[in-house]
């Protein structure tokens, strides 16, 4: 596996503390205005992205599909993860660039 610059900024926004992880606290992320930018695991059930494509577009928050829920989890410390939240303006626009660097590279 070649190394993930997108998981391991995750994992640098995780270590200070600007990530919500877990669909709870990615949802209240979301609602209170924090969340800068979304990702979702591939491997998360249909109906758990389609939940936060609809509330990211409704609190016009970026949203993306990324990794699955095993890689979420491990980059941010945790167990399985399909959702979470980056709530720091830079890393999430860092975070993002680098997911379109990924998708446009493979």
């Amino acid at each position: 596996m070649r190394p993930d610059k997108v998981l391991s900024m995750l994992g640098i926004a995780a270590k200070s503390g600007n990530v919500a992880s877990g669909e709870f606290s990615t949802e209240k992320a979301v609602k209170e205005g924090k969340a800068r930018l979304v990702i979702v695991a591939e491997d998360a059930s249909d109906n758990t992205k389609k939940k936060f494509r609809n509330m990211t577009d409704f609190y016009r928050v970026p949203m993306a599909v990324y990794a699955d829920k095993e890689s979420l989890g491990h980059f941010v410390g945790k167990e399985f993860r399909a959702s979470l939240a980056v709530v720091n303006e830079g890393l999430a626009r860092s975070i993002e660039d680098k997911i379109k660097d990924t998708i446009t590279t493979e």
